[in-house]
């Protein structure tokens, strides 16, 4: 399990103070994670959740040893973790195996490295196809397998490695429900059945209910920075009812605990000041985002609602709704009290308007709490072609996060600011524009 405040070495996996930021440590260089403290007991399955953007999966990478802390101590089994170590696995959502590799080839690389001798390799691979129900698909190509069989590759390859500890990055995420289903109970008899030596597994998840279903003891993320929000252990025996009130009383806790989160983010909408550049724009788009407000405009919500009875109703997965009502308050356009989000006075502007007056009040929103799209459309006005490559904004975001968030926050930069019309993109050329005047 994790348990905060722990300095026992002896633990398998103790995290103490860690921190992650990027760029040059500045007053509004962006801090992932803040302060850190968990420890990993033997024989738990930890789920952690929280909104999108609070270093779940960065918090996943540094305790796999793929990233380093920028401070803070990493401990395996009292070693300092400073890069990958034996004993840890990881499966990844994206299945990241390689094309050219067969099934036997992709599993067999971790042992490969390891330096394993081809005779060991072989038997160890194939005890892992056939555990995770791989059975004659050893010379198959990715590209002949499902996504299901595909991330089961994903799960021998980390298991072959007899892992000590076995981190999951919302490995399931990517599949359909029933795949998703199959494969998530196959995993849990080859842990109740101790068929494999792993003594913990740390997994992320977007969903709650998984989460509450197989876990022992769930992590909440706060977000901006990423902090431990909530530590809560889960009592209930196994098989676990969805339907029973135990279960959904803890489901219910959780959607509070990620709320307080998102009351947080509103208060930076309102002090747009105190937030730079590269800070993380939750990932929503547009269209969908003015959907949800007019759907919690209209009855039976009337401009308030719950969270779980807005989720229900909009048929939408719980961790979507975070990221749309959290831009809804960065934006100024809603509020959130407990487990209650609000309508502000500004979005009742949308009710009535037309396209082009649904662009200019989201273009002035955007404007006054976005200060990317700020800085770029003054940049655009102060050039004599009033065009510039987007390279130059990527430059001036990774000196404050890494490449890859820095082109995630300007696409969706880019994407709001084209609905509004406050410049446009070509992506061919990769340049920005003022839109000529008419």
């Amino acid at each position: 399990m994790l348990q905060s405040q722990s300095t026992d070495i002896a633990e398998p996996m103790v995290l103490r103070r860690v921190v992650k930021a990027y760029g040059g440590g500045g007053r509004k260089t962006p801090v992932v994670l803040d302060g850190i403290d968990l420890t990993l007991h033997d024989g738990e399955i930890v789920a952690i959740l929280g909104q999108p953007g609070c270093g779940k999966s960065t918090l996943l990478r540094i305790i796999a040893g793929l990233i380093p802390t920028t401070t803070g101590d990493v401990l395996y089994r009292g070693q300092h973790v400073t890069g990958p170590m034996p004993g840890i696995a990881m499966v990844f959502q994206s299945f990241a195996l390689f094309p050219w590799l067969t099934v036997m080839e992709n599993v067999a690389f971790g042992l490969e490295a390891q330096g394993v001798p081809t005779a060991e390799r072989r038997e160890r691979s194939l005890k892992a196809i056939e555990l995770i129900g791989l059975d004659g698909y050893e010379n198959a190509y990715p590209k002949e397998l499902s996504g299901g069989m595909r991330q089961r590759v994903g799960f021998a390859r980390a298991l072959v490695v007899d892992p000590d500890i076995l981190l999951l990055d919302e490995p399931f995420s990517a599949l359909d429900v029933l795949t998703a289903e199959t494969l998530r109970s196959d995993l849990m008899d080859l842990w109740t059945e101790r068929k494999i030596p792993t003594r913990g597994i740390v997994f992320v998840s977007h969903n709650i209910h998984e989460a509450v279903e197989v876990s022992d003891r769930i992590v909440v993320l706060a977000p901006h920075p990423g902090r431990v929000r909530a530590d809560i252990r889960i009592t209930l025996p196994h098989p676990r009812d969805p339907e029973s009130e135990a279960f959904k009383s803890i489901v219910d806790d959780i959607y509070r605990q990620l709320a307080v989160g998102m009351v947080r983010a509103h208060s930076l909408a309102h002090r747009p000041e105190q937030i730079g550049i590269a800070h993380r724009l939750p990932p929503a788009g547009v269209q969908p985002l003015l959907g949800l407000i007019d759907a919690i405009d209209e009855p039976p919500f009337n401009g308030q609602g719950d969270l779980a009875d807005v989720a229900e109703n909009e048929a939408l997965e719980m961790d979507r709704l975070l990221i749309l009502i959290e831009a809804m308050q960065l934006l100024g356009f809603a509020t959130v009290n407990d487990m209650s989000v609000s309508l502000t006075r500004e979005a009742g502007g949308f009710r009535d308007a037309d396209i082009q007056e649904r662009k200019r009040i989201f273009g002035e929103h955007v404007l006054r709490h976005v200060p990317l799209i700020r800085h770029i459309r003054q940049v655009l006005t102060d050039r004599a072609d009033n065009a510039a490559p987007e390279g130059r904004f990527l430059a001036e975001l990774q000196d404050h996060v890494s490449p890859e968030d820095a082109q995630a926050i300007l696409d969706l930069a880019i994407n709001w600011a084209r609905y509004a019309e406050l410049f446009s993109y070509d992506y061919d050329s990769g340049i920005l524009s003022l839109d000529p005047p008419e």
